[in-house]
């Protein structure tokens, strides 16, 4: 009776304990399987959710745009006759920033992609680029970076022989004003913004300049210095700033066109060993310049066209091109500042670029050109042309035809990459210079805001 007793009371404590849980197990199922008929699945949710997030091509490239005000952007453009004082520089914001289309002579500039572009007008390129983005978003909050429309680099054009400070920095100022009302600034204090300026860094650092009147203060903003800064020269030891390429004359609108150039420059007969355009500088007596004019001037190997004193040749696209195609490499020195537009329009007609100082192009456009320049390109130290211990010529004369068949096949393989697509067309894919820089805008923001 004993031993039963012990069984019986082992069984209800079983019982006892077997039950709540039973029955807590089975209002848990009636619960889940109610809920999958009234409601999407949990798990369904999270895995579509995780599913629209792979799938996504935008995820982590959304960029929102500001709809500025007119007088940041297309009223300036009206106000075009005071971009220059003694030329019409009217003529070079068509065509959504492209220019007047090239209609001059010859085989060169077959198809309809060819356009006398200004240096200057990138900021009004990249913005009609950005309107075909297809990552654009009118969504703040899905956003990787926001766009400040503003072309500020056309803006000081108009002011900057007026020695009128105040016209120049005006709407820079109300721009800020306006930024610090918007939700989208307070965010992140702007540090997920970006600008482009259309004009070397030079003429937006009015203070530091040696001429106290020269200039814009914009990049001396304290605001403007939490943005990420476009332009075609940065200071390199400025970090919000980044290089992006000068404009080319070739704008091309599909692949089939950037496919048919690059052939053509693989195909050209470079009678030259090297060329050189550009004027010398009388008033700078150790300029660089000066000594590559005056060894190119002595040898039968180079192509010399000086520019200055009225040479009309040196403004012909399809004469400068032309002595590019037809040279294996192309003198590249500094020009009024560290950078010159020459190095892209010489590296777009397949010519080998020649380098004398490192801030011409290795420290300044980063995202756009291989971090081996020995591939792409020669660099001669300015010192030791300047000291007469190098010789142009010489050195050149050391790169076997097999090294620069290989080099020039790597120059050509970055065209697509250098150049802006025709922002009035849909590029399908085909990435360009525009491309390249704000994927480099928006792993950089990231970066910054990780810290």
């Amino acid at each position: 009776m004993k031993g039963s007793s012990c069984a019986n009371k082992l069984r209800r404590n079983q019982l006892s304990y077997f039950l709540p849980v039973s029955f807590t197990f089975t209002l848990v199922i009636f619960f889940f399987q109610s809920y999958s008929f009234s409601a999407p699945n949990l798990s369904s949710r999270l895995f579509s959710n995780t599913a629209i997030q792979i799938s996504d091509p935008c995820n982590g490239r959304y960029v929102y745009m500001y709809d500025l005000p007119e007088i940041f952007n297309t009223e300036i453009l009206r106000d075009c006759k005071q971009f220059n004082r003694w030329k019409d520089l009217c003529p070079t914001i068509s065509n959504a920033g492209l220019g007047p289309r090239l209609n001059e002579s010859g085989i060169m500039f077959q198809g309809g992609s060819w356009f006398n572009t200004h240096q200057f007008t990138v900021s009004l390129i990249f913005h009609n680029r950005m309107k075909q983005y297809e990552c654009l978003t009118t969504n703040y909050s899905i956003s990787s970076a926001a766009y400040i429309p503003y072309y500020v680099g056309l803006d000081i054009a108009r002011h900057l022989w007026d020695n009128d400070t105040h016209k120049i920095d005006l709407l820079a100022n109300k721009l800020i004003n306006l930024l610090q009302t918007r939700p989208e600034w307070k965010e992140k204090g702007g540090r997920d913004h970006f600008v482009v300026v259309g004009r070397t860094m030079w003429d937006f650092q009015r203070g530091l300049n040696t001429d106290k009147n020269w200039g814009s203060k914009f990049s001396l903003l304290p605001e403007v210095k939490n943005m990420t800064i476009l332009t075609v020269e940065a200071r390199r030891w400025v970090n919000n700033e980044f290089g992006i390429p000068y404009p080319t004359y070739f704008h091309p609108s599909n692949e089939s066109e950037v496919i048919l150039w690059q052939n053509k420059m693989r195909s050209m007969e470079r009678p030259w060993l090297f060329s050189f355009v550009g004027a010398p500088r009388r008033e700078a007596p150790h300029n660089v310049r000066n000594f590559l004019i005056d060894q190119c001037s002595q040898v039968t190997r180079c192509n010399l066209q000086q520019c200055g004193d009225g040479g009309k040749k040196c403004y012909s696209p399809s004469y400068v091109m032309g002595m590019f195609q037809s040279s294996n490499f192309c003198l590249q020195p500094p020009g009024d500042s560290y950078t010159r537009r020459s190095v892209f329009d010489s590296m777009l007609a397949g010519c080998i670029p020649v380098l004398f100082n490192p801030l011409t192009a290795y420290r300044q456009y980063i995202w756009h050109l291989p971090k081996n320049f020995n591939k792409f390109s020669v660099y001669i130290p300015e010192k030791a042309v300047v000291e007469g211990r190098v010789n142009v010529e010489d050195v050149l004369l050391g790169y076997s035809s097999e090294q620069i068949r290989e080099m020039r096949e790597e120059v050509i393989k970055l065209i697509p990459t250098l150049i802006y697509n025709d922002p009035r067309q849909n590029s399908n894919g085909l990435r360009d210079a525009f491309d390249v820089a704000v994927d480099g805008v928006i792993k950089m923001i990231r970066k910054d805001l990780r810290r």
